[in-house]
Order: C-alpha cells, then structure tokens, then sequence
C-alpha cells in the first residue's frame, strides 16, 4: 500500500525553483490545497527576491483541542527547532492562515559541498505541515521514549488532524494508546472502510509483522475514551486503537511514527477511494464487455431485417388475373 509523502510537493518543486532563481527578480505567488484542508500561500516580491514568504492554513479544530495563538501546542518550539535561523516566525500571521513563515535564502547553507544538507533542509520546510500539526504528538513520543510521561500534559489529549475532527492520546510511561473515530461523509465510502480497517486489524497478526504497534477495530468507543462527551465519539466506521510502545519511536523511528498517525485517516481515505475507484473501473469493463457481445449479435439480425424489407409483393387486378390465366392456357 502507499504510503503518503511528508513534504508537500508542489512547495518543494517552488522552494527548489526559487533557490535556482534566487537571482532573478521574478514575482510569486501561489496559492493551493492539499488533504485534509491544509492550505498554502507563497509570496514572492521582485523587490526582495531571497525572502519568501509561506503562509499555511490548519483545519478548523474541535473544541477539545489545545490551540496556543492558533497553532498546537509544541508548534513554535518544533519549528525553532526543526529550521533554525532559515525561518522566521512572523506575528501576527497573514490574514486567514494560521502560521506565516519568512524563509531568507540566502542563509541556505552554500552550494560548495553541502547540496544534500541544502536539499535536506529544503525538504524539511517543505514538511511544514508535519513539523507543526506533528508537534503535540511528537512531544508525547517523546518522552515515551524515554519511558515517562511529562507533568504538564492530560491524560487524555485531543489532537486535530482533520476539519473539526480529532484523535485522541493517552499516554503512560510504558505505552501511548492513540485512538482514531473513523468518520466519512459517503455511505460507500463508510462500508468500504469498515471493510478495509478490519482487513487491516487481520493483517496485523500476520508472523512478518509481530513487531508492528498493536491494532484494534471496535464499532464502539473503547474504555479509554470513557467521559469524552458523545458528540465527539460519532464515527459511522468505528474506532481504531493503535498501541505504541517505546520500540517504535527509537532514533528515526520518531518521524515516520509521527507521520502517520498524524494522517492516518487520509490514508484511510486515498486507499478507500482507490478500491471505489477499482471497482467501478471493474464495472465499466464488464458493462463494455457486454456491449460488445450485443454488438456481435446486431449484424445477423440486422441482415435478417434488411432481406425481409427487400420483398415487395404486388396486388394484382381481376383483369390481370385473367390476361394471366389466359397466357398460361395458351
């Protein structure tokens, strides 16, 4: 199965052109929306052609999530962290968005001997969306991975990861407990799921994945999520319960293990888009099928049709009549 990519493409592709460009005092600005409802700004002016500034979006949290200043908790000390002095946080941001970064080119590292390390940062700004809807979950592996669990954060977190939408976290020295309500609009779209999240429980038992965190489907809300109120708990395609033990957040482990609980349900949702979208290339091909076994038959038929259609037959007079018999007698 795919698995999606961290960094957002098109803002690589734009980061990697404006750095081959940084020159050349062309305008940018760019507008787009990837999954999930996160949406990208990105300016450019031909006054200051090394600064760019990238503006993102969050979806619309849920009530029971912790929002500092628009942002998640552990998204300002993530970003510091992950870009350096690269990227300046402005405040307040661009209207409408929740983060707007100011990336100054020109202190990417230099091209003699770095281009990796300048590709890899590159990347890492482009993950932007990783850095700061990741950073709550991040801070809580975190300290998983070294078997504790820090004073300052609940029991039982709420973390967004779609519009209005959350998942929820219970840590404990020895283990993390990330639950996800599966929900979708589409009728389809819920049986198929339900479907596919079973499928994905089975799969989790097979030898070659013994070491994989533990995985759970239940149509109900498990005990963990015991006083979280019931509108938050609607999911037409149950509750899936993942179990993350310290193992699974080891040295880079951290990263990938932050990804893709972070966007667990659009991965849910790509591949349960993609067997709808199997099956109904299945169904042309069947329904194209037949079309062509009944087109085989048209020809006989049409022949048939045409060869009748042919015969003409003509009403003959009583005078022809008998200027017939008398030709026949004589």
């Amino acid at each position: 199965m795919l698995l999606l990519q961290s960094h957002s493409r098109f803002l690589l592709e734009a980061l990697l052109n404006r750095v081959q460009n940084v020159d050349k005092a062309t305008e940018v600005d760019y507008h787009w929306v990837e999954f999930d409802d996160v949406r990208y700004h990105v300016q450019v002016t031909m006054k200051n052609p090394h600064i760019v500034l990238l503006s993102v979006s969050l979806p619309v949290p849920p009530p029971e999530t912790i929002f500092i200043g628009g942002l998640p908790f552990g998204a300002i000390e993530a970003i510091k962290a992950a870009y350096g002095n690269v990227v300046q946080i402005l405040d307040p941001p661009r209207d409408g968005f929740n983060l707007t970064l100011k990336l100054n080119l020109s202190k990417l590292p230099p091209n003699e001997g770095s281009t990796k390390n300048k590709h890899a940062l590159l990347v890492k700004i482009a993950s932007v969306r990783e850095v700061v809807l990741g950073a709550p979950l991040r801070v809580v592996l975190k300290h998983l991975a070294s078997k504790t669990v820090a004073s300052d954060i609940d029991q039982l977190l709420a973390l967004v990861h779609r519009p209005k939408e959350s998942f929820f976290l219970i840590p404990q020295a020895e283990k993390v407990t990330v639950v996800f309500p599966m929900r979708f609009n589409d009728s389809i779209d819920t049986v198929l799921a339900t479907s596919f999240l079973q499928e994905f429980v089975e799969a989790r038992r097979t030898a070659g994945l013994n070491n994989a965190p533990l995985c759970m489907w239940s149509s109900s809300p498990p005990l963990e999520l015991k006083g979280v109120p019931s509108e938050t708990l609607s999911a037409n395609a149950g509750f899936v319960t993942f179990v993350i033990f310290p193992r699974h957040v080891e040295g880079k482990k951290l990263d990938r293990t932050v990804w893709n609980l972070s966007t667990f349900h659009a991965y849910v949702s790509y591949h349960v888009k993609c067997s709808e979208g199997f099956m109904h290339t299945r169904m042309r091909r069947r329904v194209e099928s037949m079309i062509r076994t009944l087109d085989r038959a048209k020809p006989d038929a049409e022949k048939l049709k045409k060869s009748t259609s042919n015969k003409s037959f003509k009403r003959l007079s009583l005078k022809d009549l008998k200027d017939h018999r008398s030709n026949s007698m004589s």
